[in-house]
């Protein structure tokens, strides 16, 4: 009885983990539709990312690059990610 207990503890905590990172794996999807549609770039691809990198000038390549800081950084080191942003910004 209790490895049918264990398993089926170890099976709903496969379960939660999987329902994390699809849920993970949807936000970022969403967040890299929203910068194709936001600059404008209809081939749906990392090439078609890397042509209107070219054609940006320094300042929207920045601001571009800092949203992607921002979304994909680690946050399992970092737990005042924001906050170190702020004092960079400020300083």
């Amino acid at each position: 009885m209790k490895n049918s207990v264990l398993k089926g503890i170890l099976g709903a905590v496969a379960v939660a983990g999987v329902a994390v990172i699809a849920k993970k794996v949807i936000e970022r999807k969403r967040f890299v539709k929203g910068i194709f549609e936001e600059y404008g770039i209809k081939e749906r691809s990392p090439f078609g990312l890397a042509d209107k990198i070219r054609e940006m000038n320094e300042e929207q390549y920045q601001e571009l690059k800092g949203k992607f800081k921002k979304e994909f950084a680690s946050k399992c080191c970092h737990k005042n990610f924001d906050r170190k942003e702020e004092k960079f910004a400020e300083a």
